[in-house]
C-alpha cells in the first residue's frame, strides 16, 4: 500500500514538490502517478490520438505488413508473369509486370510497407534489375521469422543469425560466380535477353537487347586508371514517337531532339557541320528595374533603335567570327539575331533542354559557351557528321547524326499506342542496367532459381555445424531463398510440390548447381544448357538488401503513429472540401 506522503501528493496537486523530493524523488512520485488507483487522475504523456504498437505485436504487424506487399508482386516473377492494372491519382492507366513501376503507383499507410517499397526503389538506382525478387525475398525473410518468434527466440538472435547466413552466402555466391567474355557480343546478347525475357517486350525477340547493348556501349567511357564509367540516365536519352512500325526502333549514332530551326529561311540539311553550343540569350537585355525614357526628338528615337541593332550585331559578330553552321542555345534568340545569323549561313536553335546541350556537346565535341565574347575556334564541334530536320508524324525533329566517336545517344522507339511504348521503355531501362552491369562487372550465375536453391542446400548443410538457437534463424534462410523457384513453378502453373522436391534432391548432391526451373514449362531443366543467367552484381545485391531490410524490420518493438488535433482537423476540412476558394460565376454569386 503507498505510505501517506505518496497518497497526500496523489491526491493534493498544491502539495510542494520539496515534499516529495525530500522523500524518494520526483521520478518515484510521477510514476505512482500514473499508476494511481482507479477513480484518480492519470498522467498521460503521449498525445490521445496517438496509437501504439509494443512488443510482439508491432512485430508481428511489421511481418504482415511485408507479407502484403510482397504478395502484390509474387505473381510478376518469371516468363509466364501476370501483368498488373493500376490507376494512378491522376486518372492515367499504367500497365506493367515491373516490381518497381508497380509499387510506385500503390499508396500504402503502414510505416513497414512504406520500408519495403523503398526497398525497390533502392534496388532499381542501384542495379537497375532484381526489383521483384528483392521484395519478394525481403517478405519471405520476414514470414519465416515468424514461427521464430513464437517460439520465443529473441529477435536479437534471428537477426544475428540472419546476418551470419548472408556473410557464408556472399562467400557462396563469389565461390559460384564465373567470368565472361565482354568483346564477344552473342554472349552479351543471351544473357541480356535472359533478364528480359520475363518482360512484355521478350515476343520481339532481340529488338530491345540489341538496342540497349548498343546504347551501353556508345556511352561507355573508359578513364586512364582502366575503369569504366557508364551514364545512361544523362546521355542515353529515349524518345518515344508514336506510330510507325517496330522495326523502326533504332539506336542513332548520334543525338535527336523535337525543335526546329527558327527561321524557314535557314538551311534544313548540313553535311559535317560546325556547332556552336550556346548558354546565353542572344536577344537585347532589358534592364533589372524599369526605365523611363523621354525623348523629345525623333532621331533620338531612332538612335536608340540602333543602339540595339549594334549590340545585337556585335554578339552575332563575335559568333560568325568562328564560322559556324549550327549555333544551338538555351535561351532565346530576337529577330535581329537571326536575321544577323542567317546572313552569316547559320542555322539556329532556341531554347534547348540543358540536358540535350549536354548531350549534343558529347556527340560534337563542341564546348557549351556562356558568354559570346569568350567564343574561341577550339570551342566549335566538328565531329558531327550531318544535321538535318526531319518531319515524324506531326512534329520537326532535329537530327545530328552520322558522328565520329559519339559518347551519347538517342534511341529512337516507335509504336502502336502510348501504352505499348511506355511498357517498351520500362523494359529497355532494364535491359540498360544488365547490359551496365555485365560491362561493369563481368561475372555470371546461373539464372532460373538455380542458385537459390544451391544456396539453399549449402546453408542447410552449414546450419547442423552451428550451436544454440542461431541454428534455427540460420536454415531459416535457407528455407526462405527457396521462394524463388517456387514463385517461378506457381507463376508457370507447374506441380509446385513435385517440382521443388525434384529440385531439392537435385541440389543435394554436389555437381548439380546448374539445376532451376524453366520458367515457361516449369519443369526441372539445366539453365546453362537453356542461356538462362543472372548477373553476379544483382543477385548480391538482391540478396544483400532482403535479408539486411527484414533484419532492420525485425529489430522494431514500438511502433507509435501519432497526428495532431490540429493536423487531423485540417485533414478533415480538406476532405469535406472547406475554405476552398471559389474563382469567377461562383465567387460573384
Amino acid at each position: 500500500a503507498p505510505s501517506p506522503w505518496l497518497k497526500e501528493a496523489i491526491v493534493d496537486s498544491s502539495l510542494p514538490l520539496h515534499r516529495c523530493a525530500s522523500k524518494r524523488g520526483v521520478a518515484k512520485c510521477l510514476g505512482a502517478m500514473a499508476m494511481a488507483p482507479p477513480g484518480q487522475n492519470m498522467v498521460h504523456v503521449l498525445n490521445k490520438n496517438s496509437k501504439r504498437d509494443q512488443g510482439r505485436k508491432a512485430q508481428l504487424t511489421n511481418i504482415q505488413a511485408g507479407k502484403t506487399v510482397a504478395s502484390i508482386v509474387r505473381t510478376t516473377l518469371g516468363p509466364r508473369a501476370m501483368l498488373k492494372m493500376l490507376l494512378d491519382p491522376m486518372g492515367g492507366i499504367v500497365m506493367t509486370n515491373d516490381g518497381n513501376a508497380i509499387l510506385r503507383e500503390v499508396d500504402v499507410s503502414h510505416p513497414a510497407a512504406k520500408n519495403m517499397i523503398e526497398l525497390s526503389r533502392a534496388q532499381d538506382e542501384e542495379v537497375g534489375d532484381g526489383t521483384t525478387s528483392v521484395i519478394i525475398l525481403a517478405g519471405e525473410m520476414l514470414s519465416v521469422a515468424e514461427p521464430l518468434l513464437e517460439k520465443k527466440l529473441h529477435p536479437t538472435l534471428i537477426v544475428s543469425g540472419y546476418m551470419r547466413a548472408l556473410e557464408d552466402a556472399q562467400a557462396m555466391l563469389k565461390e559460384l560466380a564465373y567470368p565472361i567474355d565482354v568483346e564477344d557480343p552473342e554472349a552479351i546478347r543471351d544473357i541480356v535477353r535472359g533478364g528480359i525475357d520475363t518482360k512484355f517486350s521478350s515476343r520481339w525477340g532481340t529488338l530491345i537487347s540489341d538496342l540497349a547493348i548498343k546504347a551501353t556501349k556508345t556511352v561507355c567511357i573508359i578513364k586512364p586508371d582502366g575503369r569504366k564509367e557508364i551514364d545512361i540516365k544523362r546521355f542515353a536519352k529515349v524518345e518515344k514517337i508514336q506510330g510507325g512500325d517496330l522495326t523502326d526502333c533504332v539506336v542513332l549514332d548520334g543525338v535527336m531532339f523535337n525543335k526546329d530551326i527558327t527561321h524557314p529561311r535557314m538551311r534544313r540539311e548540313i553535311k559535317n557541320p560546325r556547332v556552336v553550343l550556346l548558354d546565353c540569350p542572344l536577344e537585347y537585355k532589358k534592364g533589372e528595374s524599369q526605365t523611363n525614357v523621354e525623348i523629345t526628338k525623333e532621331s533620338d528615337w531612332e538612335k536608340l533603335l540602333m543602339q540595339e541593332e549594334e549590340e545585337m550585331r556585335k554578339v552575332c559578330d563575335d559568333i560568325l567570327k568562328v564560322k559556324p553552321d549550327v549555333v544551338i542555345t538555351e535561351k532565346g534568340v530576337s529577330d535581329l539575331a537571326q536575321h544577323f545569323l542567317m546572313k552569316g549561313g547559320c542555322s539556329v536553335i532556341r531554347r534547348i533542354r540543358k540536358t540535350d546541350n549536354n548531350r549534343i556537346a558529347r556527340v560534337s565535341g563542341a564546348h557549351i559557351c556562356n558568354r559570346t565574347e569568350e567564343m574561341e575556334e577550339k570551342m566549335v564541334g566538328t565531329g558531327c557528321g550531318l544535321f538535318k530536320i526531319n518531319k515524324i508524324g506531326e512534329e520537326y525533329f532535329c537530327f545530328m547524326t552520322e558522328c565520329k566517336e559519339p559518347k551519347a545517344c538517342s534511341i529512337l522507339l516507335r509504336g502502336a499506342s502510348r501504352d505499348v511504348l511506355n511498357e517498351m521503355e520500362r523494359n529497355l531501362q532494364d535491359a540498360f542496367n544488365v547490359a551496365r552491369n555485365i560491362l561493369l562487372e563481368p561475372r555470371l550465375l546461373p539464372g532460373g532459381g538455380a542458385i537459390e536453391m544451391e544456396l539453399a542446400a549449402r546453408l542447410k548443410e552449414k546450419s547442423k555445424s552451428i550451436e544454440g538457437s542461431k541454428q534455427y534463424a540460420y536454415r531459416a534462410v535457407a528455407d526462405a531463398l527457396e521462394v524463388i523457384p517456387r514463385s517461378l513453378a506457381h507463376n508457370c502453373g507447374a506441380d509446385v510440390v513435385r517440382t521443388m522436391t525434384d529440385l531439392r534432391a537435385r541440389h543435394a548432391t554436389p555437381g548439380n548447381q546448374q539445376f532451376g526451373i524453366d520458367g515457361k514449362k516449369g519443369t526441372v531443366a539445366d539453365v546453362k544448357a537453356l542461356g538462362i543467367y543472372d548477373t553476379f552484381s544483382v543477385k548480391q545485391q538482391t540478396l544483400r538488401t532482403s535479408v539486411e531490410a527484414a533484419a532492420m524490420l525485425l529489430r522494431i518493438d514500438d511502433i507509435i503513429s501519432g497526428i495532431s488535433k490540429k493536423k487531423q482537423a485540417d485533414k478533415q476540412s480538406a476532405v469535406m472540401g472547406g475554405d476552398d476558394e471559389t474563382f469567377g460565376d461562383s465567387r460573384d454569386g
